[in-house]
């Protein structure tokens, strides 16, 4: 067959102002505590808690724990009160005793190769929580106006359940105090490889969230579901937004697909509060999924979603972790550069990784370490409003999805 030239059809230019704009330095929060590490499924798990150790290092390292405007606040454990703003109360009780007895749950989904149980399996799971709601709360009080946590992004839990490494489900609670302590809507944006299914069906009734989740076609990928065609249930039709991406999609794509979604319908949308995940599985050494997706692409995407708090929901955004098991050469730079953009100070991507941390790497680990903050990828974003390809797999799944959702919001799938 002969090679067929790309289709691009027209669009409205795109205005002519700065891109991604980050505020300047203010009241910025990091929720970090010590026994955040205690999150601990043992060892050979891939969810190992070395990955928070390296990143909270690489922060001080980095001096980013030191900046004006960024303040450190312990992460709590959760109380049983903010736990069941989402998880049933029969299920919090079983996670405690499995805590106290050791023995599995299966029906609960706890004890089984994903979720085995530990000696912390409740009070580190619902420190996590304490973390995010934290950052919920601090910026919805006035306290802060961004914040992340970066042990949070548990998106897997469902309410009786424990799924996919998660126990409880940190963002889901977050998301309920915000909605129980009066914002009328929030924006939750899933960059996570992985479907962020617990969340959204956490909220599939629920027109007051907006979930939008960014991640590898659930053909290919745990947890199965999130398709374009999943979009809600009739009382909060539009609301549930699934990009399902072709495995292999790398960071140009990747960062066109969050821009074509995310940006349209968070603006519609209003929200009162912009909450994020932003597991860092989708880079393309990741061992536990199958996008390609640079550290400098992710950096891009964080604030590409700094930008949408600032214009459409009054600069309130709480930013989570998530995945991530390239835990040496990715997780601690991707999320570095994640605290550094909540902080309103990007980090350049040609800064070198202190050296002092690349020693304590190797004599911890064994292992090398990148050099510079960056992949070395010069992420350059085309914003699908420059026009759409349709011989192009990943503008076919953003195409699928806005046809899916745009309606449901008065946007028109191709221009808008």
């Amino acid at each position: 067959m002969a090679h067929r030239r790309p289709v691009y059809l027209p669009h409205p230019p795109v205005p002519a102002r700065a891109r991604y704009r980050v505020a300047m330095p203010t009241d910025a929060l990091l929720v970090w505590s010590e026994d955040l590490v205690s999150y601990d499924f043992g060892v050979g798990h891939p969810m190992t808690p070395v990955r928070l150790r390296l990143t909270h290092d690489l922060l001080a390292d980095l001096g980013v724990l030191t900046w004006p405007g960024l303040r450190v606040l312990p992460a709590p454990v959760a109380d049983d009160e903010d736990l069941l703003l989402v998880h049933t109360e029969d299920y919090v009780a079983d996670v405690r005793a499995a805590e106290a007895d050791g023995l599995p749950r299966p029906e609960r989904g706890i004890g089984d190769g994903d979720t085995p149980v530990f000696g912390h399996l409740h009070s580190a799971s619902a420190r996590i929580v304490g973390s995010t709601v934290t950052a919920a709360r601090e910026v919805w009080e006035g306290r802060a106006a961004r914040a992340v946590s970066i042990a949070g992004g548990m998106h897997h839990a469902m309410p009786g359940r424990a799924s996919g490494f998660c126990v409880y489900n940190d963002v889901a609670v977050a998301i309920a105090w915000l909605l129980d302590h009066g914002a009328r809507k929030v924006a939750y944006v899933d960059l996570d490889a992985h479907h962020g299914d617990g969340v959204e069906r956490t909220f599939w009734d629920d027109p007051r969230v907006l979930t939008i989740s960014v991640h590898q076609h659930p053909g290919s990928l745990f947890p199965g579901t999130g398709y374009a065609q999943d979009t809600g249930s009739p009382q909060a039709r539009g609301t549930a937004v699934n990009v399902a991406l072709p495995e292999g999609t790398a960071g140009p794509a990747w960062l066109r697909a969050v821009e074509a979604v995310a940006e349209p319908l968070v603006r519609e949308f209003e929200p009162d509060v912009l909450v994020s995940q932003h597991g860092c599985d989708c880079h393309g050494s990741d061992p536990l999924a199958g996008l390609d997706v640079s550290v400098d692409a992710q950096r891009a995407a964080a604030l590409l979603l700094a930008d949408l708090a600032e214009r459409h929901a009054g600069g309130r955004w709480v930013a989570t972790g998530g995945g991530g098991y390239e835990v040496v050469g990715v997780v601690p730079r991707a999320w570095s550069h994640l605290v550094a953009v909540v902080a309103g100070q990007p980090l350049d991507p040609g800064t070198p990784v202190p050296a002092s941390w690349r020693a304590r790497v190797e004599d911890l680990t064994g292992e090398g370490s990148p050099a510079m903050m960056s992949d070395g990828d010069e992420v350059r974003l085309r914003p699908f409003a420059e026009g759409f390809n349709p011989d192009d797999p990943v503008d076919r799944a953003i195409m699928a999805t806005r046809q899916a959702v745009f309606p449901w919001h008065g946007l028109d799938p191709i221009t808008s």
